[in-house]
């Protein structure tokens, strides 16, 4: 850590969340979203601190080898179900549940025996488009695993377009879908993300499905995670690494974007795009310094980024400087980068090193 930039990861904090989630949705069972190296938190790091779940869910076979390779024993999701025979054989070894959301799917069943009595997620299409079976079609491919997996075999869910808006009438409609095509069929549900979980409490069937709220961010913009009572989970933060004294008209950084309108002090940051911190984020953007507000002054460099030190007169090498976490939330960078928080976390490339705290 040559450089000190590093993303701690608050593993009590999400233990926290998790509660959180459970005391939202207390009649639901809880799978906890870990894909994408658990929302680039760490996929082993986090599993630990989810011991609590029902199931932990990953997006690939793969992600799933990784969890059970760290050590997790318990129940296992995999969202994209399988993609071909390797996948396939890797689910069974992995002792994995699977969602199924193709008739492609359906056919390699056929072709391929089971070594295990198998549990799978049918995947109903109520309005996203993406993945997951034709509402006319939840009866009959309900019936066909069902005959592959026994009574107890087969749980249904879908998955909703815009539960981060509380007022947007697409989730409403997408339940009621749901709902009239699964009429008769009788299997646990599973309908709420971490949106849906939060906004529509009719949602909350036999199982939840948190992510982005399990690591401290809200996932509806106008309700702040601090108001949710959620705590962030990861803070990213790097040091200053020099500070300079720029005289009025002076110009900082690439492309001479910035000009400083009085002498002032400039602080420079070993942080930059090349490990995640976006270039997207203008001058003006907020970081902390020692505990207090500063602004970025200048564009965002592959491995730095420069800050605005007026008020800072105590500031020196060395110097802590948080980029989002404990004391600046993801969701606030998230809108003056104009990205969504998911990019911010999940962005955070490998070079920059995660410990637990």
């Amino acid at each position: 850590m040559s450089r000190n930039t590093i993303a701690a990861i608050d593993l009590a904090a999400i233990e926290h969340n998790l509660g959180i989630a459970r005391r939202l949705a207390p009649a639901s069972k809880i799978v906890s979203v870990v894909k994408a190296d658990a929302y680039g938190h760490g996929i082993t790091r986090v599993a630990p601190a989810l011991a609590e779940s029902d199931l932990l869910a990953v997006a690939t076979a793969d992600e799933a080898a990784v969890l059970r390779g760290g050590g997790w024993e318990d129940g296992l999701l995999v969202l994209e179900g399988f993609a071909n025979p390797d996948d396939f054989e890797l689910t069974q070894s992995l002792r994995a549940e699977v969602v199924i959301h193709h008739p492609s799917q359906l056919e390699m069943l056929r072709q391929r025996g089971l070594r295990q009595p198998p549990r799978f997620w049918l995947k109903i299409d109520s309005g996203m488009h993406r993945l997951g079976f034709p509402l006319m079609d939840a009866g009959p491919v309900f019936r066909q695993l069902e005959s592959i997996a026994g009574r107890d075999g087969v749980r249904l869910m879908t998955h909703f377009a815009c539960a981060d808006e509380a007022d947007n009438p697409m989730t409403g409609k997408q339940i009621a879908a749901f709902d009239k095509a699964v009429t008769g069929l009788d299997a646990e549900q599973s309908l709420a993300n971490s949106a849906g979980l939060l906004n529509y409490p009719n949602s909350q069937r036999n199982f939840v499905r948190p992510g982005l709220l399990l690591y401290g961010i809200s996932p509806d913009p106008s309700r702040p995670a601090a108001a949710l009572g959620l705590r962030p989970a990861m803070t990213l933060s790097s040091e200053l690494i020099a500070i300079n004294h720029c005289r009025k008209g002076e110009t900082i950084g690439y492309g001479a974007a910035y000009r400083c309108d009085e002498d002032m002090r400039v602080g420079v940051a070993a942080i930059g795009y090349g490990d995640g911190y976006p270039r997207s984020l203008p001058a003006g953007a907020p970081v902390l310094v020692n505990g207090k507000t500063a602004r970025l002054a200048g564009r965002v460099s592959m491995d730095m980024i420069t800050l605005d030190l007026r008020g800072h007169d105590e500031a020196k090498t060395g110097d802590p400087v948080v980029l989002w976490g404990k004391g600046l939330s993801v969701e606030t960078v998230s809108d003056w980068a104009r990205v969504l928080p998911y990019e911010l976390i999940c962005g955070v490339t490998g070079r920059v090193p995660r410990t637990s705290v």
